[in-house]
């Protein structure tokens, strides 16, 4: 272990502690983080058998939706290979799980050390890990390296200044990233900035978005035919999904201009995270408009709802396939936007702020589409929201834009699952 390695282990091991306490003290409020804790120690119970696995690592919730097509396909072409998704969240997790697929193992992550990750490859005995998007994990990386274990990292992106801040300690992930790891990554910018950080351009081939390939089923279309005809037949109705604090107001507003003007719609809220959906509640009280949550009854008071609450998990992709119009958080505020894809692969007109800072090359494809209208402020919001709103010809324009992009950057799965074969293909 280099001296850089042995400083940020020393840094992890002292965060360990503090981030346990962190799940310990969410747990009280949400027990899913409570469960499969010894996992985070590279605990937990080891596969069953003893056959090799395919480990896939998906941090949250849309690196999941984005890898369910790979874990459809690594199921189908290598059915004697299980597949072990680890999460970072418990938001995570349950999309995994909710995946269903027969040999398909779901767990938390380990923590960065050493140790940690050991433990894990003892238990899960991978014959390849799958990192999708952005987790580079020096001791991971290292680990896997020392044992022998290939690691493909999908989609991969790597922000300018997440190359620069690498570039400051170049012995951290370079020996690695030198070593046994392959990026597919998602552009030309990235392939040029992890080739920077000392990978040769055989080992970052450029794939593409893997959600790019991601369908949307039938089934999904047909739920969210079933949630438009409970919640809003024939009205308007917009989603505002995963939104951060300092954009619902923004969101209420734009929602309040539709009133004013006239409009009998529905608007669904959907918060980011589980824990603000009581903040959200108390806003809504405070409104005067008429709301709900989904996860009670609908009021049946004879007037028409004007907003439901969406606070249930693993739905918002139904209710994207039910509105007439979507907009994605995350990018009124600076967080870095959340997943453009959801809306637009089901053809639904899509508006969101300008801080598209986790997903730029998404964003900036879908805006040379002509599928996506960024708005840069609340003011703003409220305009655009009420032209859609009144423009059936400018969604239909949006919309079909939307599918012609999604269909013309397809073709990452492919290209995936064909350095993946080569990676489980036994030695020459």
């Amino acid at each position: 272990m280099n001296a850089s390695r042995r400083v940020y282990s020393v840094v992890v091991a002292l965060a360990v502690p503090l981030a346990s306490l962190v799940v310990f003290w969410r747990g009280w409020r949400e027990r899913t983080y409570w469960q499969g804790w010894p996992e985070r120690f590279g605990l937990g119970e080891p596969m069953p058998g003893r056959g090799r696995s395919i480990w896939l690592h998906a941090v949250s919730v849309g690196e999941v939706q984005a890898a369910s097509t790979l874990v459809a396909e690594l199921r189908t072409r290598w059915p004697e290979l299980p597949v072990v998704i680890s999460c970072g969240t418990p938001a995570g997790r349950e999309r995994a799980r909710a995946l269903g697929s027969d040999g398909l193992h779901v767990r938390y992550a380990p923590y960065d050390l050493a140790s940690c990750v050991r433990g894990a490859l003892r238990r899960l005995r991978p014959a390849l890990l799958v990192i999708m998007e952005t987790e580079l994990w020096p001791n991971l990386l290292a680990v896997c390296e020392e044992a022998g274990v290939q690691v493909l990292v999908a989609s991969a992106r790597l922000s300018a200044r997440s190359a620069r801040r690498f570039s400051w300690f170049p012995n951290l992930l370079r020996p690695a990233l030198q070593g046994n790891v392959t990026a597919a990554t998602q552009s030309t910018e990235d392939q040029q900035r992890f080739e920077g950080l000392g990978m040769s351009p055989e080992r970052t081939p450029v794939c593409g978005n893997l959600k790019f390939d991601r369908t949307p089923s039938a089934a999904l279309r047909a739920e969210g035919a079933q949630l438009r005809a409970r919640y809003a037949p024939g009205r308007f109705m917009w989603v505002a999904g995963s939104t951060h604090a300092g954009e619902e107001q923004a969101v209420l507003a734009a929602h309040e201009t539709l009133r004013r003007a006239g409009m009998q719609a529905l608007l669904v809220l959907a918060p980011r995270h589980r824990p603000r959906f009581e903040t959200v509640a108390a806003l809504l009280s405070s409104t005067g408009m008429h709301w709900a949550r989904r996860s009670a009854s609908q009021p049946d008071d004879g007037r028409p709802l004007e907003v439901l609450l969406l606070d249930t998990l693993g739905e918002l992709e139904a209710f994207y396939a039910a509105a007439d119009l979507a907009f994605v958080g995350g990018s009124l505020v600076p967080i870095g936007g959340h997943s453009l894809l959801e809306p637009t692969a089901l053809g639904v007109p899509t508006i969101a702020g300008p801080h598209q800072e986790n997903a730029p090359e998404v964003a900036r494809q879908l805006l040379a589409a002509g599928a996506l209208q960024i708005v840069t402020q609340d003011a703003a919001l409220a305009r655009v929201v009420l032209e859609l709103a009144r423009d059936e010809a400018a969604r239909r324009q949006l919309s079909q834009a939307a599918l012609s992009a999604v269909a013309a950057n397809r073709g990452a799965l492919e290209c995936i699952l064909t350095l993946i074969k080569a990676r489980l293909a036994p030695p020459a």
